[in-house]
């Protein structure tokens, strides 16, 4: 694929989205680009929300894990079904009664200052890392695949790349990236359905022959119960529950567009909805791994190494479709990890934007004029906060990325889950200046853990389980600073206090 060719489909398809932001963002308030007004249609938010929680990693990481963890994800994404229930029941009916913009504000409501700042914060550390790590994937592609033959540094790939995602989205938020999503998910799932035919097609299998070479081979397998082997079902579906009750329930980014839809009711349609279409979208994406990696076998194509001999997962697909693919089938992936990690990044961008105006800045009790000045410049300064971060992750990382995002997530959502869990299935109440204390130990306990697990536990070895004890000891940690409702009322009058 020649890079005029490549430049050229990426300028076509921002001159889509600059079109459709233009066309929602006039008029743009504070209300719409926080939460839409609050009347966006709940199928939409649905179909928009399935691009928003993939981004790139899963269009290149999940292919390319399963050639050394099969389809151990699967049991991830059942765990995923539950969480959504959960999310849907107990979490969206306590959002919906308190008219939230910033889901963090209950934690003011609930213990007070420090502990509403310390989750916000934590919220802003997670998001950017997860964010930035998103857009590694699609912007080491185009660095493969047209910059790095132009001689353009890495550094200016990243800024361009993000920069075109500030021009679209710094007016509009959520009521321009609700239609942006909309499009960049029929995108992308068109894409991965495109490929996985043209795969079938260079293979010269029918679509029956398809589904019993995905269901025979060794790499399509989801139950592993051997206590020491990582991929083992029962801490994978366990950890799935978690990884959506923290990464959609208890993130501003994704509860964002739930909380614009125009009744409970709606939003927790959406949610039900938006579960059950996720659970063949990431079949769809492992089964393209699975003949990924037969078509390389096929062709005999000598597939990217480590240093440990290992194939590296994450180049396995963009090799694939830029160096050996039909010039057709690269542009089909060109466009697809575009349209996915864009998708998941400016939803990111713009809850970043939200969370610091309104936990931070407090933006409500400014004018309406002052209140755009200020999104603009947060926007701008996330812009390039994700900037630093992604060239920060390209000098270290050396992990498969869907590990590194989740490990991400396991360190620093963990003291939001044991947050939210604490005051939601309890009454007593925070002494509120200990919080950021408490919440602060048990990530760096956590990573200890797992880094020294196969030493001390007998051969462990920690997965995204990790969240769950990270979790667990946050509030553990919070019950040795709490006292009774009534304790807390009697010395404090005036002590906040919401049960759900």
């Amino acid at each position: 694929m020649s890079p005029t060719l490549v430049l050229s489909l990426i300028a076509g398809y921002f001159v889509i989205l600059i079109v459709i932001a233009f066309l929602t963002s006039r008029k743009a308030t504070s209300a719409s680009f926080f939460v839409a007004n609050r009347n966006a249609p709940w199928y939409m938010v649905a179909f928009a929300m399935i691009g928003t929680s993939l981004s790139g990693v899963s269009f290149i990481s999940v292919p390319g894990m399963v050639h050394a963890q099969a389809w151990s994800y699967m049991a991830v994404v059942m765990g995923y079904l539950v969480g959504y229930l959960v999310i849907g029941t107990v979490l969206l009916p306590l959002y919906y009664k308190l008219n939230l913009v910033s889901i963090y504000t209950y934690l003011e409501k609930r213990f007070g200052f420090w502990s509403y700042k310390t989750g916000a914060a934590l919220f802003l550390i997670s998001r950017a890392i997860g964010a930035a790590l998103r857009l590694y994937v699609v912007a080491g592609v185009l660095q493969f695949a047209v910059f790095d033959q132009l001689g353009v540094p890495f550094a200016v790939t990243v800024a361009v790349s993000i920069l075109l995602i500030y021009l679209y989205t710094f007016r509009g938020g959520l009521s321009t990236i609700l239609w942006t999503d909309t499009f960049q998910t029929l995108a992308m799932l068109t894409c991965v359905a495109v490929s996985v035919y043209l795969i079938s097609d260079e293979l010269n299998l029918s679509f029956g022959q398809v589904v019993s070479t995905i269901k025979n081979s060794e790499m399509s397998r989801v139950f592993f119960w051997e206590w020491t082997d990582s991929r083992k079902f029962w801490t994978q579906f366990v950890s799935g529950i978690f990884i959506t009750i923290v990464m959609t329930g208890l993130d501003q980014d994704l509860m964002q567009k739930n909380l614009s839809c125009r009744s409970l009711k709606d939003a927790q349609k959406n949610m039900f909805w938006f579960a059950l279409i996720l659970v063949p979208v990431n079949m769809l994406f492992l089964s393209l791994g699975v003949l990924l990696y037969q078509y390389a076998a096929a062709k005999g194509i000598q597939l990217p190494v480590g240093p440990t001999g290992k194939i590296i997962g994450d180049d396995v697909f963009p090799m694939l479709a830029t160096g050996h693919f039909t010039l057709f089938a690269g542009i089909i992936f060109i466009l697809g990890i575009i349209a996915v990690t864009y998708s998941s990044a400016d939803s990111a961008l713009t809850a970043l934007t939200t969370s610091f105006c309104v936990d931070f800045l407090s933006i409500s009790k400014y004018s309406e004029e002052r209140q755009t000045t200020l999104r603009h410049r947060t926007h701008l300064m996330f812009t390039v906060v994700l900037v630093a971060i992604i060239l920060v992750f390209r000098a270290l990382n050396n992990q498969s990325l869907i590990t590194a995002v989740f490990k991400a997530a396991g360190y620093t959502y963990g003291p939001m889950l044991g947050l939210f869990a604490f005051g939601i299935f309890t009454r007593r109440q925070l002494l509120d200046k200990y919080v950021p204390y408490m919440c602060a130990w048990p990530p760096l306990f956590c990573y200890l853990l797992n880094a020294n697990s196969k030493q001390w536990l007998g051969g462990y070895e920690f997965g995204f389980e990790i969240l769950l004890v990270n979790g667990l000891l946050t509030f553990c940690s919070l019950l040795a600073i709490s006292r009774p409702a009534e304790v807390a009322a009697a010395v404090n009058p005036a002590a906040p206090e919401l049960v759900s």
